[in-house]
């Protein structure tokens, strides 16, 4: 392990998981707030700031998002992690979307990263689902911009599933070897 400086912020990035179950609850405003302002601050590349944010609390439009995604893809497609059990945003009450005109895949993870971690510092759980993309193309993905209010030629980058957790995952494993300091 290396020697690390130790502060709040870097303990919210060490310490950071995907959760894949959520309580019921709603997040409150002042939490929703506070991941916007952070969304907001997020670096972009020129300080160009293309990503459009949609967070998404309806139950009903997520359920419904869910069906469409599911015809499109298949019931049976293993799309995504406990797929067989879990509608996509796994039963979050927020489910934040990224689009973007252009595909600014790098500014959408900078701004997820933001949203993840700010997340994580005030007691909120997220999931960061990339496999949701079919819904946003196509005559399906015209019907769900158009409720979301976004233009239909703008891509969708990544979605965030949002919420209280109700588990603590194992820490997952990672490799350090993919990590080189030349001097």
């Amino acid at each position: 392990m290396r020697e690390i400086i130790e502060n709040p912020v870097i303990e919210e990035i060490l310490t950071r998981q995907t959760i894949r179950t959520f309580t019921p609850e709603q997040i409150t405003q002042k939490e929703l707030d506070t991941l916007i302002a952070c969304a907001i601050k997020a670096p972009s590349g020129r300080n160009s700031q293309p990503c459009n944010v949609r967070f998404v609390q309806n139950a009903e439009m997520l359920r419904e998002m869910n069906i469409d995604f599911k015809d499109k893809i298949g019931w049976d497609t293993p799309a995504y992690t406990r797929w067989d059990t879990d509608p996509f945003y796994h039963d979050s009450p927020t489910f934040a979307v990224i689009f973007a005109e252009n595909e600014s895949f790098m500014d959408a993870g900078l701004m997820t990263e933001n949203i993840c971690i700010a997340a994580k510092a005030i007691g909120l759980g997220t999931c960061i689902v990339a496999s949701v993309a079919p819904l946003f193309e196509g005559e399906t993905g015209a019907k769900w911009k158009e409720k979301l209010g976004v233009p239909e030629e703008w891509h969708f980058l990544i979605g965030i599933c949002i919420g209280y957790p109700d588990e603590k995952p194992e820490f997952k494993p990672r490799d350090e070897s993919k990590f080189i300091v030349i001097k």
